[in-house]
């Protein structure tokens, strides 16, 4: 396999990718708010399954569908951008797990973003205006709304989700980055899988609002993981030298 540089220097460049990472983060963020202005709420608890998730929903205005809707869609679309600054790290010792990471990334820009979350909003735009005109049909709608329009991208997203993750965590414990092999922590299932322990909490505001924002969460630990233990990798790579 030839080495595709998609207008990178085939040296590393450390200020690219630190900017890379810091732009992550303020994605990571966008994205996050824009999750938060979702989730947070609490459930109607005479409810159960996924009308019971979407009870809380009820009551956001428009405006705040809007702008979680506007903010993951800006947030998503820099997040996947900056992932070729890990993308880089990874080419510059294994072909293989970089081009497996870069197929992941480009399925994460094509489905995260207007694939699941501005759909994910819509459909729950859709339930909340279903409700306000026929709530007896409210329900059976949005899921045949949601089987149809959301569902398939979902699937998808969460395929190329798991390729890049896997992909990540593999070369980063390998040492087949310049970082040290314990960082493969700073990766997105580690930051998702801590956050959804809030489940176990119940049904809270703030638990609702930091599961919903599980994946920016994830992107957040990870570009911020990184960051913060870049000068761990630049020094082993000047060793290596």
């Amino acid at each position: 396999m030839n080495y595709n540089d998609i207008g990178i220097e085939s040296s590393l460049y450390w200020k690219r990718i630190r900017k890379l990472f810091i732009i992550g983060v303020l994605g990571g963020c966008m994205t996050f708010v824009g999750d938060w202005l979702l989730g947070y709420g609490v459930c109607d608890e005479s409810l159960s399954g996924l009308e019971k998730m979407l009870s809380q929903y009820l009551v956001l205005p428009d405006v705040k569908l809007f702008w979680s809707a506007f903010l993951g869609l800006i947030g998503i679309s820099l997040e996947g951008l900056c992932y070729f600054g890990i993308y880089r790290l990874i080419a510059n010792k294994s072909m293989k797990h970089a081009h497996i990471f870069r197929s992941g990334v480009f399925g994460y820009m094509l489905f995260a973003a207007c694939g699941v979350h501005v759909p994910c909003l819509s459909t729950v735009f859709f339930y909340k205006h279903m409700m306000l005109e026929n709530p007896e049909a409210a329900y059976d709608l949005t899921l045949k709304f949601g089987t149809y329009f959301l569902l398939p991208a979902t699937i998808l997203f969460l395929i190329f989700l798991f390729v890049l993750s896997t992909a990540m965590i593999s070369a980063v414990a390998k040492g087949l980055t310049p970082y040290p092999k314990w960082c493969w922590i700073f990766s997105m299932p580690v930051g998702m899988a801590t956050t959804m322990l809030l489940k176990f909490t119940g049904n809270h505001a703030v638990a609702n609002g930091l599961t919903a924002a599980w994946i920016s969460i994830g992107n957040i630990w990870m570009f911020g993981g990184l960051l913060l233990t870049m000068n761990k990798a630049k020094g082993g790579q000047k060793h290596e030298i």
